[in-house]
């Protein structure tokens, strides 16, 4: 398979998001610049990688919408084709209307930059299918606005469609308000759209994929996509 990684002016993850699928997860991967108007045809997966995509002006997310590839990549998730944003990702698939909802600013009024743990809902999502049932997840986050946000009715139907993959957690797998760095509801860590392939998720699994760098939960994410598309 093959992961198609957008770069916009200010993103910083992207050579790490290719390192992870190219090198660790031995895939084919190429950047793809925010200004394409054609995507390369034999992409399996496009990542919207975390940084400060137009340097977060306005607020996070709310200007790369506006890039040209951005209609590539909603009409390329329309076609059922995989889509991931991570962290800033996240934010620009939520400003441009591919996952519902809006992250906020923490409720700590801080960037946080540290491990979390991640409770794995599923394993029957393309984005988990390799995940053990019962493994918890260590995984880094580094944001300011991580906040999950949604109206009450989109965050019921999140919950009833088992949309929900990631949540915060303690080392043990227990969702606790203590787990929960940035104030999200329901500790919610990432989200899919109804039709499964398109994910948000606001931890970097690109930064810990490679057990050199003493944790490589992450790598279970890109195998799983790996999986499911060869």
């Amino acid at each position: 398979m093959k992961f198609g990684i957008v770069v916009f002016p200010g993103s910083n993850c992207d050579h790490d998001a290719m390192y992870a699928t190219s090198i660790n997860a031995g895939c084919k991967a190429e950047y793809i610049w925010h200004k394409e108007t054609q995507l390369p045809k034999d992409i399996d997966t496009i990542i919207l990688p975390g940084g400060f995509a137009y340097g977060d002006y306005l607020r996070c997310g709310a200007i790369a919408r506006f890039s040209p590839v951005m209609r590539e990549v909603v009409n390329f998730a329309g076609k059922g084709g995989y889509v991931m944003g991570i962290c800033n990702g996240f934010q620009v698939l939520a400003e441009a209307g591919l996952l519902p909802g809006a992250l906020l600013q923490n409720t700590s009024t801080h960037f946080i930059c540290r491990d979390v743990y991640l409770n794995v809902s599923s394993n029957a999502t393309a984005f988990t299918s390799e995940i053990p049932d019962g493994k918890v997840l260590r995984i880094p986050i580094a944001h300011g606005e991580g906040n999950y946000f949604a109206d009450e009715d989109t965050i019921r139907q999140l919950e009833d469609d088992g949309r929900i993959p990631f949540r915060y957690c303690d080392a043990d797998g227990d969702v606790t308000e203590a787990a929960n760095p940035n104030g999200s509801i329901n500790n919610i860590a990432g989200i899919t759209n109804k039709r499964g392939n398109v994910l948000g998720m606001m931890p970097h699994p690109e930064r810990y994929s490679d057990i050199r760098l003493g944790a490589n939960d992450g790598l279970n994410i890109f195998e799983s996509l790996k999986k499911c598309l060869n």
